[in-house]
């Protein structure tokens, strides 16, 4: 029995969990580019997640908000009050989280921390910032997994596998940008990876969560998905891009922001 066969044998939640704490094994290899002799430019980051920025932005048409919309011809409420509804339910939900859980975005003094106040440290608002990304990113795949096990046409195992490497993909530069600022700083290189992998730890929780939900309750699918999608939306444009676009190769972030797209794109028609 190959790999394919043995994980598509596995229970739904089981291959969310896998895919979740592949993509968190992802966020730890970023993570330990700490332990690398130089740390890498501002220009590469910025185009890493300005990359990541646009795979967040094409995994929520491409493999969540597109199939909330199919699933939801035919049903007795028009085809797209599920994908609105769920989008603006995570968009709200996730604003929500930005406003109360203390975080402090990469390369921002302390005074800039947002949320509720609190004593925390630097590494831990660090920490918390990523961990907000990372809460719809394992939401989606889960739910990408739960809608596969619905039986539903417009939801694949190839589409739930190609949004986990998608995610994967773009978690790499998440774990580095825990990391390096909190070298930046004088922590050792090994707490610096342990806060890096850290915030990665959510995603399989969340995955196993969104998967979980639509085996329980189906009709909440279409909801569930475009509800992920929101929320991934949000992250990309109030923290990703503006991240991207801080330093002084704009340019180069928007470019790796399309080439992100595109990758992500590709994944999905190709693989889904």
């Amino acid at each position: 029995m190959g790999i394919a066969d043995w994980f598509n044998q596995l229970n739904p939640i089981m291959q969310a969990l896998l895919a979740t704490c592949s993509t968190w094994g992802v966020t730890a290899l970023g993570a330990a580019t700490v332990f690398l002799s130089r740390e890498p430019k501002r220009r590469t980051m910025d185009i890493l997640l300005g990359f990541a920025a646009g795979v967040m932005i094409a995994a929520s048409f491409w493999s969540l908000l597109a199939p909330a919309i199919e699933m939801s011809e035919g049903k007795s409420v028009p085809a797209w009050l599920p994908a609105t509804v769920g989008f603006m339910a995570g968009a709200l939900f996730l604003r929500g989280f930005d406003w109360l859980l203390p975080h402090l975005h990469p390369g921002f003094p302390m005074n800039k921390a947002e949320g509720i106040k609190t004593s925390w440290q630097r590494s831990v608002l660090l920490v918390s910032a990523i961990t907000l990304h990372n809460i719809p990113e394992g939401l989606a795949i889960g739910v990408a997994f739960g809608a596969v096990a619905a039986g539903l046409p417009s939801a694949t195992l190839a589409g739930a596998v190609a949004l986990a490497i998608g995610i994967g993909i773009q978690n790499f530069p998440e774990g580095m940008a825990v990391s390096m600022p909190l070298r930046r700083e004088g922590m050792p290189r090994m707490k610096c990876f342990w806060y890096g992998q850290l915030s990665g730890v959510v995603e399989p929780i969340a995955g196993v969560f969104g998967a979980a939900l639509v085996l329980i309750a189906q009709p909440v699918l279409p909801y569930a998905l475009a509800f992920a999608a929101g929320a991934m939306i949000f992250v990309a444009v109030e923290d990703l891009i503006p991240e991207s676009q801080a330093g002084r190769h704009a340019d180069a972030a928007t470019m790796g922001a399309i080439v992100g797209f595109a990758v992500m794109m590709t994944l999905d028609v190709a693989l889904g």
